[in-house]
């Protein structure tokens, strides 16, 4: 049966009713307000997960109802229903971010058929971004905002906040799901592969250009390109960009003819833009191209009330991998991973839980198999490296030298050498041993400029 609060908005009391039986009969929770003022009172009071709202309300409006809603829980899915559509109205509401826009009369199966579809993409954001907490369900419904859309999208967030995956995300939930997602570590190339890289190129464009090459623009045709650490691109390369994006079309290196490509961009960067753009190291005019809609994924440290439920998850994937039966974290463990601030967010802390696994020898993660800066760093926090106070084993232990925080990186790099290894560098073997999709481990091949030995 289907789950999830509905909150049905409309002047009409008999609307009201008819929209609140359909929702009923499939199995959802549904109340109704008579107006937006009677529905943020009720959304004050109660958790409603969509709001099915008519555009022409007496008193507040519906667009007017969406932009309270939103500005107090972005999480909240917005439907909007108008009897007298207009271009302009539609277009303000897609701005204020309604997820949906429907035209009266409104059928059954067009009623259901997208209050479904809201459910079914929030189940599968869940299964993919985990996590409770206020920031995660906000970046879950710019994600379901942002999706249906065709507009470019800049996420910004530190290194290991899961950029890359909220645009896969952003993707699979988008009308050119059915096409491939590709992607591209703008940093881990040079200049001139870069340029080779998106927009192809011509037999003999350059000594090793043997053949004709399409670029990433031209495979993304109708589907999504994902340009990774877009703030470490040359100003040259940037102009190029922004050219593929105002027009719609790209060059080959060493062509003559343009040629129209249909991508949607979505760009990612850990860099601060806005410094950039002061030091004259990044394009105005793209900035702000591609910062149409801007997407912040928060560090780990500002979403703690998800540390737990993530853990567990890369536990139990380790534990799987591993082929070991550790199913748990012990009170001390979990407290020390919440008082940590992870510098390497989620990737390291998906790490740490392998490492745990590797390491420890029970059921559950203990104090003793967690990495040795975050357990310094957690009795820093907790002051329990007070001066003059005489370590104990288990304080000696806390108390262990900080390891850098890039070593989290460098063992990742050296965990994806090693399975490469044993597969005798079977790249789709390999991303089945790290538990990595293909695309993802040709990914971090390029990020960390991992080469087959020659």
């Amino acid at each position: 049966m289907p789950s999830g609060a509905i909150l049905v908005v409309d002047d009409e009391e008999r609307q009201r009713e008819i929209y609140r039986d359909i929702l009923e009969d499939e199995g959802y929770a549904a109340e109704t307000a008579p107006s937006g003022e009677a529905a943020l009172q009720l959304l004050a009071q109660k958790r409603f997960d969509l709001v099915l709202t008519d555009l022409n309300l007496t008193g507040m409006t519906g667009v007017q109802l969406l932009k309270e809603i939103l500005a107090a829980d972005p999480t909240i899915a917005v439907v909007l229903i108008t009897g007298y559509p207009s271009i302009q109205s539609a277009i303000e509401a897609t701005k204020r971010g309604v997820y949906q826009y429907l035209e009266k009369p409104v059928d059954r199966d067009t009623l259901l058929g997208v209050v479904d579809e809201v459910f079914e993409h929030l189940a599968r954001l869940k299964q993919s971004i985990i996590g409770e907490s206020p920031a995660t369900k906000a970046m879950i419904r710019m994600i379901l905002k942002v999706a249906p859309t065709a507009h470019t999208a800049l996420i910004l967030g530190e290194s290991g906040t899961g950029k890359e995956l909220v645009a896969r995300e952003i993707h699979n939930h988008s009308p050119r799901r059915d096409k491939p997602f590709l992607a591209v570590n703008c940093a881990s190339l040079t200049e001139t592969l870069l340029e080779s890289e998106l927009f192809g190129h011509e037999k003999g464009a350059f000594t090793d250009a043997h053949q004709q090459k399409k670029g990433l623009f031209e495979r993304a045709h109708q589907s999504t390109l994902f340009l990774d650490e877009i703030g470490d691109t040359s100003l040259g390369m940037q102009a190029k960009i922004l050219r593929a994006l105002q027009e719609r079309e790209i060059m080959r290196v060493g062509g003559t003819q343009p040629l129209k490509v249909d991508v949607r961009i979505i760009a990612a960067t850990n860099k601060n833009l806005e410094q950039l753009l002061k030091e004259g190291k990044f394009r105005e005019d793209l900035y702000y191209r591609l910062k149409v809609i801007p997407i912040q994924c928060p560090p780990l440290r500002e979403r703690r009330e998800d540390i737990e439920a993530l853990a567990l998850h890369f536990l139990g994937r380790a534990s799987q991998a591993a082929g070991r039966g550790v199913v748990g974290l012990a009170p001390a463990a979990l407290e020390n991973l919440q008082e940590y601030d992870w510098p390497g967010n989620i990737r390291q802390l998906e790490w740490a839980m392998e490492r745990a696994v590797v390491l420890g020898e029970g059921d559950q993660v203990d104090v003793g198999d967690l990495p040795p800066e975050i357990l310094a760093r957690a009795a820093v926090a907790s002051g329990t490296a007070a001066a003059g106070a005489p370590p104990s084993e288990g304080s000696a232990r806390r108390m262990a030298p900080v390891i850098p925080e890039a070593s989290w990186e460098e063992h990742e790099k050296a965990k994806i050498i090693e399975a490469l290894g044993r597969t005798n560098w079977n790249i789709t073997k390999a991303a089945q041993l790290l538990g990595m999709t293909f695309r993802t481990l040709q990914y971090r091949l390029e990020k960390f400029g991992i080469k087959r030995p020659t």
